[in-house]
């Protein structure tokens, strides 16, 4: 075996100095151990560049693993922000309805609108401004009392004072209620002759009773029905507050005497719902309303009571559900005409099974949507109030439309002025729905806005039909009253009594009746007509009543006494 000489350093160049203490020491290698060494050193090349490549391989992964949870975290922080943003939104709505302000009518406006309108001036009696005084209740009862002095005579020489002409007069109104008992007597009568045509003794007939062998008189009634569905007090307080004034009934009492009365109403209830139908212009509304039944099938009590307002009747239903049914079962017959409503899909699709029926969209909707959006997102709310202050032009142009004659050149340019600000609005809501810029929020609001264009613009071509559909949520307003104070219906029967009063009574004060007379002198018809209702109805229909009974309907209550006399009220 050859022997090889390998010199430590080889490689170092002869030119440096000074060289290594090692540098001329030579090792003898046999060849084995050469070709060892060379593998060895081949070996441990290999197993480095594999550990920086298997390095660099994790690094990669580590990298991407990185990447991914940075993502994964940037979404989960998008949308944890966005939940927080959401809550933040409830918070600060839940916020508005609990202490803020109750009406929606907006403060600001555009600057147009307040460099033209001026400062307002504040609200109520101005200082220095003549009044109007006390008004006069001429038209109530007075009972006359006379003021003397104890003892008209002279503080010093105490001769009497003498009488002086006439009187120093003023007036204090006060209110009276008394229950008392009306004690009916009979009288009998025998027969004085012998002819045998009157058999015995007879006795005078007895005075009509609105329920069979009842003790409680018409007024009574009159004023429970009134006092529930008109004024919204819970039926325990009446009764509390007529045991004050010494009438006592007991609620089983009460409760059978409005189940007895319920089917007089009947009649007319199927006249409010003809007369409905035969008109073409309807606002129609709902709300929920509890009544306190089980029903197979159907969970909770939550049920919806429903109201459709004409220019002739107000007519409310009461139903379990809040489906398209209801506007079918009471719009039955009806192929065209105009709904004024909110965009609840009901309405969408009875429009859709009668194509004669279009459905005018609620303007107070789609400014609350933009309200409710400036509240939520106050990043948004200068953007959102441009869209308020432009609602509200559209508002200030209807209304100088209407008031002008439709025949006049006027209405012409008012009309075209209202179409150009509609066009407009048409070409913003466009311009800015493209826009990819637009927060999601708001994006949504302008999305609901053009999905509803045409029916929010069914105004435009017909001037009778309202912007908004405040006339059936002002027609809501006392059921949800009386919700709030008796919670709802304990049965069935009574939902559909409170339905059906609620639909007369505000019929009535629609045509401006006196509520407590109609209902007294209806009430005395069917008590007159055997406890059922009068077989001729068209006498107490405001719309087919003669014109001088419609005005005695709108008139004082009998028995008002009209006092002319001047009198110091102070």
């Amino acid at each position: 075996m050859s022997a090889v000489l390998c010199p430590l350093n080889s490689s170092r160049p002869v030119s440096e100095s000074p060289a290594a203490p090692f540098a001329t020491v030579f090792v003898t290698l046999s060849k084995q151990e050469h070709i060892q060494l060379v593998v060895d050193a081949n070996r441990w090349k290999t197993l480095h560049r594999k550990s920086e490549e298997r390095a660099h391989w994790r690094e990669q992964r580590y990298r991407r693993v990185l990447r991914q949870i940075k993502e994964q975290a940037g979404q989960r922080e998008g949308a944890l922000r966005a939940e927080l943003d959401l809550a933040q939104a409830k918070i600060r709505d839940l916020q508005q309805r609990l202490f803020g302000r109750k009406s929606e009518r907006h403060k600001g406006g555009s600057e147009q609108q307040t460099q033209t309108s001026g400062p307002c001036a504040p609200r109520g009696q101005q200082r220095g401004a003549p009044g109007h005084g006390r008004t006069k209740q001429s038209h109530l009862p007075a009972r006359t009392e006379i003021v003397e002095i104890d003892s008209p005579h002279c503080p010093r020489c105490g001769l009497a004072l003498s009488i002086f002409p006439g009187t120093e007069d003023s007036e204090v109104l006060e209110i009276e209620v008394q229950a008392y008992r009306r004690v009916i007597r009979r009288r009998r009568y025998r027969p004085g002759c012998d002819c045998g045509c009157v058999p015995g003794i007879v006795t005078a007939p007895p005075p009509p009773r609105l329920i069979e062998r009842g003790k409680f008189g018409v007024s009574v009634w009159a004023s429970v029905l009134l006092d529930k569905f008109l004024y919204g007090r819970p039926s325990h307080r009446l009764l509390q507050d007529l045991a004050d004034h010494g009438l006592k009934m007991s609620p089983g009492t009460l409760t059978g005497g409005l189940q007895a009365l319920a089917p007089l109403f009947e009649p007319l209830e199927q006249a409010l719902v003809g007369k409905l139908r035969s008109e073409s212009h309807w606002h129609a509304d709902e709300t929920r309303w509890a009544v306190f039944v089980e029903l197979a099938g159907k969970v909770g009590h939550r049920w919806y009571l429903w109201v459709f307002h004409s220019s002739s009747v107000v007519h409310y239903v009461l139903d379990e559900s809040r489906s398209a049914d209801v506007v079918q079962d009471e719009l039955a017959g009806v192929e065209r005409g105009i709904i004024s409503c909110d965009r609840y899909s009901a309405y969408k699709k009875f429009a859709r099974l009668h194509p004669g029926v279009v459905l005018a969209f609620c303007w107070a909707h789609q400014r609350r949507d933009f309200l409710e959006l400036a509240n939520a997102h106050p990043d948004c709310s200068p953007w959102a109030m441009t869209w308020v202050d432009a609602i509200a032009e559209l508002y200030r142009l209807n209304a100088q439309r209407l008031e002008v004659d439709a025949a006049s050149n006027e209405r012409v340019t008012r009309q075209a002025a209202l179409q150009r600000a509609v066009q407009g609005m048409a070409c913003r809501l466009d311009t800015a729905l493209s826009d990819h810029g637009l927060a999601e929020h708001a994006a949504k609001v302008l999305q609901s806005m053009k999905v509803h264009w045409i029916g929010l613009t069914v105004f435009v071509d017909h001037p009778w039909v309202p912007m908004d559909n405040n006339v059936a949520e002002r027609a809501v307003r006392g059921p949800v009253v009386g919700r709030k104070n008796f919670y709802g219906s304990g049965s069935q029967w009574s939902g559909q009594l409170a339905a059906t009063m609620y639909s007369l009574l505000m019929t009535a004060k629609l045509w401006g009746l006196n509520a407590r007379t109609w209902l007294i002198a209806y009430l005395q018809a069917c008590a007159d007509n055997g406890n059922c209702a009068p077989s001729e109805i068209n006498a107490f229909l405001p719309w087919t009543m003669e014109a001088n009974r419609l005005a005695a309907m709108r008139a004082d209550p009998p028995g008002a006494h009209v006092h002319t006399e001047d009198i110091d009220s102070s």
